[in-house]
C-alpha cells in the first residue's frame, strides 16, 4: 500500500506552472495595458499623455512577439496562453481604435477602416467560439500575425496623433494609410478563416 500512496501524491501542477510562466505574464501585462492606454488618450490635447500612451502601447505590442516566441523556445505553450494571446491583441487594437475615432484623429472614410477591423475581429471571435464547441482548433495564421503587426504600427502613428505632427509632419496621414492596408489584410484573413471553418458549419447537428 505504501508505494501506491507515494505514487498518487506525485502529480505536478503543470497547468498552474504554465499559468504563471513568463510568456503568460507578458500576455497579462498586455491586457492590463488596455485601460491605461485608453485612459491616457482620454485627454487628446495633452501631448505628454499621448506620448505616454504611445510608450505603453509600443511596449504592449512588443510583448505580442516575445510571449509567443518564449513560449515556443521554452516549451511553455499552453491552452490558456493560446486563448489569451489573440484576446489581448484584439482588446488592445479595439480600444485604441475607439479612442482615436473618439478624439477625431481619424475622420471621414478612414473610420470605415476601423469599422472593417472591428467587425472582422468580432466575426472571427464568434467563429473561434463556435468551432471550439466542436473541438476544432483555429490556429493563428502567419498572415494574421502580420496583419496584427501592421495594425499595431498604424495605431502607433495614430496614437501619437497631434503630438506626433509636431515632430514628424504627416504622422496622421501615415497612420491612416497603414490602417487602410491593415483593413484590407483584415478582410483577407477574415475570409481565409471563414473558408477554413465553412466545412464545419452544421457539424453540431450531426450524430
Amino acid at each position: 500500500m505504501f508505494p501506491r500512496v507515494m505514487t498518487s501524491t506525485v502529480i505536478p501542477p503543470r497547468r498552474q506552472r504554465h499559468a504563471l510562466a513568463l510568456p503568460n505574464i507578458l500576455t497579462y501585462g498586455r491586457l492590463m495595458a488596455v485601460p491605461v492606454v485608453a485612459g491616457l488618450l482620454q485627454w487628446p490635447q495633452e501631448h505628454w499623455m499621448r506620448w505616454a500612451a504611445l510608450a505603453i502601447f509600443t511596449a504592449a505590442g512588443i510583448t505580442d512577439f516575445f510571449d509567443g516566441y518564449l513560449a515556443r523556445a521554452w516549451a511553455q505553450q499552453s491552452s490558456l496562453g493560446q486563448m489569451l494571446d489573440p484576446i489581448a491583441d484584439k482588446l488592445l487594437v479595439s480600444a485604441a481604435l475607439l479612442m482615436v475615432v473618439a478624439d477625431q484623429t481619424i475622420v471621414g472614410w478612414t473610420i470605415w477602416a476601423a469599422i472593417i477591423i472591428l467587425c472582422r475581429e468580432i466575426l472571427v471571435s464568434g467563429l473561434r467560439e463556435y468551432l471550439a464547441g466542436l473541438e476544432v482548433p483555429v490556429p493563428v495564421s502567419a498572415i494574421a500575425k502580420w496583419k496584427t503587426t501592421l495594425q499595431l504600427v498604424a495605431l502607433g502613428f495614430l496614437i501619437a496623433g497631434r503630438a506626433g505632427e509636431a515632430v514628424l509632419p504627416g504622422t496622421v496621414a501615415i497612420g491612416c494609410t497603414l490602417l487602410w492596408i491593415a483593413a484590407l489584410l483584415t478582410l483577407y484573413t477574415g475570409w481565409d478563416y471563414m473558408q477554413a471553418g465553412w466545412t464545419h458549419f452544421g457539424d453540431d447537428r450531426e450524430g
